[in-house]
């Protein structure tokens, strides 16, 4: 079986101004029309073909650290705080820049204008991408400068995108989410494509190529710690609200390819009775150790993670959820999504349901419940990751054409108490909407701006 949804990424344009009318409604001028299934949000494949491909397969209390979250209550009345947030893609250019070399000036109006969009929105976080492919939308000390930014590795954009978006979000009242992806090196498998200097190039040994793509080899305890030292970089030197991580842990499998990482396995996996155990504790320990260095280093800053929505099928475990998901994070990303929240390592979790109510493979009405009963009375915020992108895409199925079916969805988890909001993916859809789905959302849940969550500290 193939497997079921995940986000992908192609490039398009960026709405380049934006206007709130009426109940939040906006007009985007130049926005992109280009459609994308599937995440890294995590921000994904970089591929146009791969991002095709898997758009036509893609079926597949709350009481937070530090206080009650707070949370919607159906259309009309609200508690005073939950999430409302939206992912900022960087990777191929998905989100923003809407195209690599763009001037300073130019990266920065279309920044704002994100920004000003999710206001409008009236939406509370941005959750922007800063490290997609082991770099860096800021000066870090670890790593180059991110190539989205002007097409050439290395290059010095001219300014600051992490510390303008820090200051800009803020000033409008916006939580600013960091979002890294650990491991993943660059959505190509050629070392002398990246800078001379590129740590990939000087640990070599560091690096395993696997579906078209270079990525970090989550089973050595040099690479875990590097990873951790450069995301690090930006919560001590920024103001961030959270440390954010999307679905990418080790890669998603890829028919006929083999993972080549026995010599890892052989050095560090004599403890465990197979390489999948031993897999899920490195990415056990990745998840751990962060956690507790980010609290030693902010102790005010949140670590959320966004993973793909189907832990287990029930198929294969019977405390899995009722689906039939070609993915299952624990056996095939060796992330152990529900051990992650009863350790209590993670502040926040944003499955990402991107599937609609009804979908037989996985039915957003099923998996509701499952995520709601697996953060009961673990002090962990539940918050929905939500397929925006997906409404008008003709790749899609019917529902996805109507414009109420985020509405609905929004309407169903306000039945279980442990929702504290929603984030939706991605800005380029908040912005643009084609088919007015963002709107309705705001029209029938959104009829104020709101506060967040609480968080730690």
């Amino acid at each position: 079986m193939r497997p079921i949804g995940r986000r992908g990424f192609v490039t398009g344009a960026t709405g380049a101004a934006l206007a709130a009318a009426g109940a939040g409604a906006l007009a985007s001028a130049g926005a992109g029309t280009a459609s994308a299934a599937g995440t890294g949000p995590g921000a994904g494949s970089g591929s146009a073909a791969g991002t095709a491909s898997r758009a036509a397969s893609d079926v597949g209390s709350g009481v937070g650290h530090g206080g009650a979250p707070g949370r919607r209550s159906g259309r009309g009345g609200r508690h005073r705080r939950e999430f409302r947030g939206v992912w900022i893609a960087t990777v191929a250019n998905r989100d923003w820049p809407s195209r690599p070399g763009l001037g300073a000036g130019e990266q920065r109006a279309e920044l704002l204008a994100l920004l000003d969009a999710a206001v409008a929105r009236r939406l509370n976080t941005v959750v922007l991408q800063v490290r997609p492919t082991a770099d860096a939308l800021w000066p870090s000390r670890y790593e180059p400068w991110a190539q989205y930014l002007t097409g050439t590795q290395g290059r010095d954009p001219g300014w600051d995108p992490l510390g303008t978006a820090v200051e800009e979000a803020h000033a409008r009242g916006l939580e600013l989410h960091a979002w890294f992806n650990p491991y993943r090196v660059a959505n190509h498998t050629d070392p002398t494509r990246l800078v001379p200097d590129h740590p990939a190039r000087r640990h070599p040994e560091w690096v395993l190529p696997y579906g078209g793509k270079l990525y970090y080899n989550p089973g050595l305890p040099e690479v875990r710690r590097f990873t951790q030292d450069a995301m690090l970089d930006a919560v001590r030197r920024y103001d961030v609200d959270a440390v954010h991580w999307d679905d990418y842990f080790y890669p998603y499998p890829v028919a006929g390819q083999v993972f080549a990482d026995d010599e890892a396995y052989a050095r560090y996996g004599g403890d465990f009775p197979d390489k999948a155990s031993w897999r899920r504790n490195n990415i056990d320990l990745l998840v751990s150790e962060t956690a507790t260095r980010i609290r030693r280093t902010r102790r005010n800053v949140d670590f959320g993670i966004s993973p793909f929505g189907v832990w287990r099928n029930i198929a294969t475990d019977p405390e899995g959820s009722d689906t039939r998901a070609g993915v299952q994070t624990y056996d095939d990303l060796y992330a152990d999504t529900r051990k992650w929240i009863r350790e209590g390592w993670i502040d926040y979790v944003v499955p990402q349901l991107y599937w609609n109510i009804g979908l037989p493979a996985a039915d957003y009405a099923k998996l509701l419940p499952w995520w709601d009963a697996a953060v009961r009375d673990t002090g962990v915020r539940l918050h929905i990751g939500e397929a925006l992108y997906k409404a008008g895409d003709p790749a899609q199925p019917a529902a996805w054409q109507d414009p109420g079916e985020l509405s609905r969805h929004l309407d169903l988890a306000a039945r279980y108490p442990e929702v504290s909001g929603h984030c939706y993916f991605a800005a380029k859809e908040v912005a643009a909407d084609p088919i007015g789905a963002m709107a309705r959302v705001v029209a029938d849940h959104y009829p104020t701006r709101s506060r967040p969550p609480r968080r730690r500290g």
